[in-house]
C-alpha cells in the first residue's frame, strides 16, 4: 500500500509552505500518478502533474503508464498508484462492480480530488483514405479504438455500432494507433483524449489528415444513448484543422486513494489548483482545470483533503458526499 515517512527530522527538514512535521504525519515518501499510454493527453498531463507535486511538495513522484481510467481506477482504489485520472463514465461503471479490470468488485476507494477537463471523442483518417464522414466509413474497416479498458475502447465501439458503422476492432496505445495509420494499417482512428491530442499533432504534421465530425443526426443519437455532452473542437485545436467540429465530450477528473492523509491531498490540491498557468504549461487541456469546474464531479465521493481546499475557496460540497463523512 502507502509507504509513510518515519523521520521526524526529514519531514520537517522538507515542509512544504511553512508545514510542521505534524501536518505531514502519515504522507508518502514517494508517489505515482496514473495516466495511460504514452502519445495521449492522459499521459502528459498525468506526467505534468506529478512532477509538479513532487516539485512543490519535495517529495518523489512520477507518472505511470497505465491502460487508462479502468485501470487507474483500480490502481488508486488499492492504493497501488496514490493519485490516478478517470473519466467519469469509467467512474461510475467502477464503483457500481462493473469495471472489466475486477467484475463484481465496487472499486470505491478512489476519491475525486479536481476537475481536470472534458475529453472529446473525435474521428481521424488520412485525407488519402477519401474517408470525410462516419457515413464514409467502408465495411470492415480497421478502426484504432486506443488502448484496451480506455474510455476511448470503453465508449467508442458502441457508438460506432450505433451509428451503424461495421469495424475490424483494433486496440494499441495512441503512439502505434497513429503510425499504424500512417502506415496503412488502420483506416480509421477513433479518439477520445483530450485536445489537442499528442498522437494527432504529430501525425498532422507528416502527413494530411481528415478531422471527421459527427452530423447533428449521428451527435443526436449519441446523447441519447450514452452519459456524454454535446461538445465543440474549435478549429484553433490542430493546425490543419478549419472548421470546428461537432462532437460529443465525458468530463475527466483527477482521484486520489480515500485512504491517503487529508493534509497531503489538500496540499496537492492546493498545488494544482492555485496556479492555473503553470497548470496549462503542462498541457493546454488545463485551461478546465480551474475551480468552477468542482460541481461537474457527480459520480465520485470527495476525498476529505480535497473537499477541503475546495469548500474553504467558496464551494458547497456537503458531507454526505466526502469520504467518511
Amino acid at each position: 500500500m502507502i509507504k509513510t515517512y518515519l523521520g521526524a527530522a526529514l519531514i520537517a527538514a522538507t515542509a512544504f509552505g511553512g508545514a510542521s512535521a505534524q501536518d505531514r504525519a502519515g504522507w508518502p515518501e514517494s508517489f505515482t500518478v496514473a495516466t495511460a499510454s504514452q502519445g495521449g493527453t492522459f499521459f502528459v498531463y498525468g506526467s505534468g502533474f506529478a512532477n509538479l507535486i513532487a516539485d512543490q511538495l519535495k517529495l518523489s513522484g512520477a507518472g505511470e503508464v497505465t491502460g487508462g481510467p479502468m485501470q487507474n481506477m483500480a490502481l488508486v482504489h488499492t492504493g497501488e498508484a496514490a493519485f490516478g485520472m478517470t473519466t467519469m463514465g469509467p467512474a461510475n461503471e467502477s464503483i457500481n462492480g462493473t469495471n472489466p479490470i475486477a467484475p463484481g468488485v465496487k472499486l470505491d476507494n478512489a476519491c475525486a480530488m479536481f476537475p481536470m477537463y472534458k475529453t472529446p471523442f473525435a474521428v481521424s483518417a488520412l485525407t488519402s483514405s477519401g474517408i470525410k464522414s462516419v457515413s464514409d466509413i467502408p465495411k470492415g474497416a480497421r478502426i484504432g479504438f486506443g488502448p484496451a479498458g480506455s474510455t476511448s475502447d470503453t465508449y467508442f465501439p458502441a457508438m460506432m455500432t450505433e451509428l451503424g458503422v461495421d469495424y475490424d476492432r483494433r486496440n494499441g496505445s495512441w503512439n502505434d494507433l497513429g503510425s499504424q495509420l500512417q502506415d496503412g494499417l488502420l483506416d480509421v482512428v477513433a479518439f477520445a483524449v483530450g485536445v489537442p491530442t499528442p498522437a494527432v499533432s504529430q501525425l498532422e504534421v507528416q502527413t494530411e489528415m481528415n478531422f471527421i465530425e459527427f452530423t447533428a443526426d449521428e451527435q443526436a443519437k449519441i446523447l441519447a444513448k450514452f452519459p456524454v455532452a454535446d461538445f465543440t473542437i474549435p478549429a484553433a485545436t490542430y493546425s490543419t484543422l478549419n472548421n470546428d467540429l461537432r462532437s460529443v465530450s465525458m468530463w475527466n477528473f483527477g482521484i486520489a486513494n480515500c485512504d491517503l492523509a487529508e493534509s497531503f491531498v489538500y496540499e496537492a490540491t492546493n498545488v494544482i489548483m492555485s496556479d492555473n498557468a503553470r497548470m496549462m504549461g503542462i498541457h493546454k487541456a488545463a485551461k478546465e482545470t480551474v475551480f468552477e469546474n468542482w460541481d461537474k464531479n457527480k459520480v465520485l465521493m470527495w476525498h476529505p483533503g480535497a473537499a477541503r481546499w475546495f469548500n474553504e475557496n467558496g464551494a458547497t460540497i456537503p458531507a454526505n458526499e466526502i469520504h467518511g463523512g
